[in-house]
């Protein structure tokens, strides 16, 4: 088992690292993958010293798996070469999700989907990625007809530049590297990625399209407003969702419990719920403030947190390729 990091110097690529070491990935050669400025320079990663190279280079090592997390741009040009070679690229960026040659997983899931002759896998946005794992359940169970979404983005999901600006500013120094057109310590800023003409941003279009085709469902009524907030790590969703038929909060919550990944922490009596702060480096999807929407039938609110950068990206990629190991094993 040959295993590619593309992207392997940047925040998804080092969680990457972290993720495959944590779950004991069998592997037998790491190839760590960055840019032209990074080539050479040295990386260890479990106990092992490595030498980063280019994708070229990579490229000729023929690896049998192949994460990429550099970017949409990166993915559409070599994630094809990648394949050619022989490899399955399992890509983090939005090149191939909604492409309707390439399936798009949460393993928890949809994952019974996934084929050994699958070359290109797209991993989901890392907000969609949280919000099917909790929605999932009760789409199985009472159908889900609509949702409202409000996101709480963390400064990680842009990058590290943004967890530069953010400390700069809280700081209080002058140069601030500049990832948003405004400051984000101390304030909040309702644009992720770029708008349409219709006025909604990319980020809160991938969350209808996204979660459609998980769930399998196009006729899911959904709409997102989504926030990026001066948080470092962990995402958090506020949700209303309208289901198909009457449901019983307490059968919520059994059938939220019992869901592979998901976490419920909603003892409101003794402020417990979840917070951003205490899921960072978590790989589970936590779920609170369960509570009946009484001013529209068969309605449900929830608030839905995570780690951006573990279950919303390092993850779920890597627990895909731990399937795609399994399939490979069988043939």
């Amino acid at each position: 088992m040959k295993f590619a990091i593309v992207g392997v110097t940047g925040l998804v690529g080092q969680e990457v690292l972290r993720v495959l070491e944590a779950r004991h990935f069998p592997l037998t050669t790491l190839l760590p993958v960055a840019s032209a400025d990074s080539i050479g320079q040295p990386l260890r990663w479990a106990g092992k010293a490595y030498e980063i190279m280019g994708l070229e280079t990579a490229l000729l090592a023929r690896p049998t798996v192949a994460i990429f997390a550099a970017g949409e741009a990166i993915s559409e040009t070599w994630a094809p070469r990648f394949v050619a070679a022989g490899t399955t690229v399992i890509d983090n960026s939005t090149a191939w999700r909604m492409h309707p040659d390439h399936k798009l997983i949460v393993p928890e899931v949809n994952g019974h989907l996934l084929q050994a002759d699958d070359k290109i896998i797209a991993n989901p946005n890392c907000s969609t990625i949280q919000l099917v794992m909790a929605l999932a359940p009760l789409h199985q169970y009472y159908g889900l007809q609509r949702m409202v979404i409000a996101t709480y983005q963390a400064v990680t999901g842009t990058g590290k530049i943004a967890v530069d600006q953010l400390m700069a500013e809280r700081q209080g120094l002058a140069d601030a590297p500049q990832a948003y057109s405004y400051p984000i310590d101390l304030n909040v800023i309702p644009h992720i990625d770029e708008f349409l003409d219709s006025g909604y941003t990319k980020e809160e279009i991938k969350l209808v399209n996204e979660t459609q085709k998980i769930l399998g469902d196009p006729s899911i009524r959904i709409t997102a407003t989504a926030v990026r907030v001066p948080v470092l790590g962990g995402h958090s969703l506020a949700v209303n969702v309208e289901l198909t038929k009457e449901f019983d909060l307490h059968e919520v919550t059994y059938l939220l419990n019992r869901t592979p990944g998901i976490v419920v922490q909603d003892n409101v009596a003794q402020h417990q719920y979840p917070m951003p702060l205490y899921v960072r480096h978590k790989d589970a999807v936590f779920v609170g403030r369960l509570r009946r929407d009484h001013s529209q039938p068969n309605s449900l609110n929830l608030w839905i947190v995570a780690d951006n950068l573990r279950k919303g990206a390092a993850t779920n990629a890597v627990q895909i390729a731990e399937s795609i190991q399994r399939l490979m094993g069988k043939i």
